[in-house]
């Protein structure tokens, strides 16, 4: 299994806006993750898309240094999250001699891709019946009243 991630670091981008743009691509495969980043029309599409291709490239650089083969289509977002940076505070000049305050936001984005580990997928896959089966669902609970 590889894995790799790549990050951005105090990038002009709120918060909360790059957070739309990175809940659409958690989890899907990173080909895919790219080509919904080039058509998306948020602003923070484009630094995220640089971030997806650049953790591509360290997870290719990974695998060539251990030896080990990678497929890029393989490649799954594993784990992609944005923090808040530090916040530039800037004035305005208002009329009668006020200012008011401008916060420019900053934010740092982390992605990480990995390679599927097949032995997790297949323990979590025959798990996942199991759990379900022990909690009675809320049609057979009134159905027994």
């Amino acid at each position: 299994m590889v894995q790799a991630q790549a990050s951005v670091k105090h990038i002009r981008v709120t918060a909360t806006k790059a957070r739309r743009v990175v809940n659409m691509i958690r989890g899907k495969q990173a080909m895919e993750a790219l080509a919904i980043l080039k058509f998306a029309p948020q602003g923070a599409s484009e630094p995220v898309y640089k971030l997806v291709a650049s953790a591509m490239a360290n997870a290719r650089v990974k695998a060539d240094a251990t030896s080990s083969y990678l497929d890029e289509q393989d490649l799954f977002i594993s784990e992609a999250y944005v923090d808040e940076g530090t916040t530039l505070k800037r004035f305005q000049p208002r009329a009668q001699g006020r200012a008011f305050q401008i916060l420019k936001r900053t934010s740092h984005i982390t992605i990480k891709v990995a390679t599927p580990d097949e032995p997790a997928l297949a323990v979590k896959a025959s798990s996942k019946p199991a759990a379900t089966a022990s909690k009675p669902s809320r049609a057979t609970a009134k159905a027994g009243k």
